[in-house]
């Protein structure tokens, strides 16, 4: 083989590489600063108490479907929970963006995200998410609430299903989550992992994401959703506090809901 050919095999060879890496799944779509690849939608949850609430009901064709997640937001890195301040840690898992479903104000409404992703034949599926639910004092059928699902659209099977609410006693939340005043939340990403054996691969899997306020439209409830892909990306750095404000944010921010608690 010549000099020539040599260097024709080695860039084929590079270049097939760099094609195969690039068809692995990673983070959804986020890193390109958008949803592209997804589907949201948004709507009022209109008294259905938790129990009966689905995301399909807030996808396009739902019947509680008004429009696509204008409620919702990619989040950059280096963007502080309006509500936690440094308390809730890094807002972003990996790279540049992540997405929250639905905002961080009350209001009754819920939002969704989900993606469909066809003959999948990665190795794994891995996400990452973080949630902060508002406690009411409501029961758990009627508060705020969120529901991660990822299903097997091939067989119709459940694979991984999260479903938390903040029912007043905690009753609606686990270990991974700490309380500050009337909130819920996890600080650490929650990473959830799906091995692809032989059973799974080339199968069709959606990931649905539902975050909502509590029907009684006075707390909130949101999820931030990344890392999306068939490779557990390697966690952004959890950034330091810039100085004594950023502190003084979250402290703010859990006084004010103290006092919005106590006014109710």
């Amino acid at each position: 083989m010549t000099f020539k050919s040599t260097l024709t095999a080695v860039a084929l060879f590079t270049a097939m590489a760099t094609s195969a890496h690039a068809n692995v799944l990673v983070n959804g779509g986020f890193e390109d600063g958008n949803t592209n690849g997804w589907t949201t939608g948004t709507g009022a949850r209109d008294s259905v108490d938790n129990t009966a609430m689905t995301t399909a009901q807030f996808l396009p064709g739902g019947a509680l479907y008004t429009g696509p997640g204008s409620r919702s937001s990619i989040i950059g890195a280096g963007t502080v929970d309006p509500l936690l301040g440094a308390a809730l840690g890094s807002t972003v898992y990996s790279g540049k963006y992540s997405f929250r479903a639905e905002d961080t104000s009350y209001g009754g409404y819920a939002s969704v995200i989900s993606q469909k992703v066809q003959n999948y034949t990665d190795n794994n599926i891995f996400f990452a998410w973080k949630a902060v639910l508002q406690n009411g004092g409501h029961e758990e059928t009627g508060s705020a609430e969120m529901l991660i699902a990822l299903t097997d659209d091939t067989t119709g099977q459940l694979l991984i299903k999260r479903i938390y609410n903040a029912g007043d006693g905690g009753g609606g939340v686990d270990s991974r989550f700490k309380t500050a005043g009337d909130l819920f939340y996890t600080s650490d990403w929650q990473i959830e992992q799906l091995a692809i054996d032989s059973s799974l691969k080339g199968h069709d899997f959606t990931l649905s994401l539902l975050a909502a306020d509590c029907f009684y439209t006075a707390h909130t409830g949101y999820v931030y959703l990344d890392g999306f892909g068939g490779k557990i990306p390697d966690p952004a750095p959890v950034p330091e506090p810039a100085s004594a404000a950023l502190m003084l944010l979250g402290a703010g921010a859990l006084m004010k809901a103290r006092r919005r608690k106590q006014a109710k």
